[in-house]
Formats: structure tokens, sequence, C-alpha cells
């Protein structure tokens, strides 16, 4: 009969290495709550024009990391929003294609807004100036992932 062993303590120290989940119950209901809040932000944004959708999931992932490791995978295995998290954390950045396509759905955002709030101008100029501040973060400290040839067949 085979009798299956447990794993060598290195792997398993291997394994949970860049597991960070908090002991406390508290903190680990605090940080799966904020979890949660950032998804459901993130679902938003999906259908808002101008929300970020990508950067709620990065922080419900790594909210998720520090209260349910079963949560972490799941945002990680969502469809369209897990690839982009994954290469978040990889530190690959984003498609040249979702830059400009934040970076353009912002600013039709911003336009509105700026126009919606021309009266109260202080507002406004605000908008327009936290605008140029996202631009400039995704233009020059969000790394462009390069597209791999094979991805495009």
């Amino acid at each position: 009969m085979d009798e299956q062993l447990p794993p060598a303590p290195s792997a398993v120290r291997a394994a949970t290495k860049g597991a960070r989940v908090s002991r406390s119950r508290v903190a680990r209901t605090a940080w799966m709550s904020a979890g949660f809040m950032a998804v459901g932000v993130g679902s938003v944004g999906v259908v808002v024009p101008g929300l970020p959708t990508t950067g709620f999931f990065v922080l419900a992932a790594w909210c998720f990391s520090r209260s349910s490791p079963r949560f972490e995978q799941w945002v990680l295995d969502l469809p369209h929003i897990g690839p982009m998290v994954r290469d978040h954390r990889a530190g690959l950045g984003m498609p040249q294609r979702a830059k400009v396509l934040a970076i353009s759905m912002m600013w039709a955002a911003v336009a509105l807004s700026a126009w919606l709030l021309r009266e109260r101008w202080p507002i406004a100029v605000a908008v327009v100036g936290l605008a140029v501040v996202g631009t400039w973060y995704l233009t020059r400290r969000i790394p462009t992932k390069r597209s791999d040839p094979a991805e495009s067949r």
C-alpha cells in the first residue's frame, strides 16, 4: 500500500514563502472586507468610464493575500482581469492598448466632469490636475507590456 509522505519542511516553506495571511481574526476580517470593497468598486469600473478597474482588482488581490488565499486565487483566475493583475504583480506592466484605452476613457470622463463643473471652476481645475497626474503615472511609472507575437495569432 502506497503511503503518502508529508512534504518536506523546506518545500512547505517555499510554498508559503509569499503568503502573508494575518494571524488575527480581526485583521483578516478587515483585509477581507477591504478586498470585497475593492472588488465592488472595480466591478463598477467595468461599466463606468473614467473609473479604473484593474487597479481596484490589484488592491483586492493584495487585501485577499492577507486574509484569504482562496479569494486571492479567485481574483487571479478571473478571465479578463486576472492576467492583468498577475502581470502587474510580475512587474510586466499594462498592454499598450489597455493604456491607451484607460487614458482615453479617463480624459473623456474628465472633459465631461470639467464641463459639468464649469460653474465651480476650482473643482474643475482640481479634476483636470488629478487627470494630469494620473496620465503621468500611467505613461511614466507603469511599464508598457510588449505584446507576444504568438499572442496575436
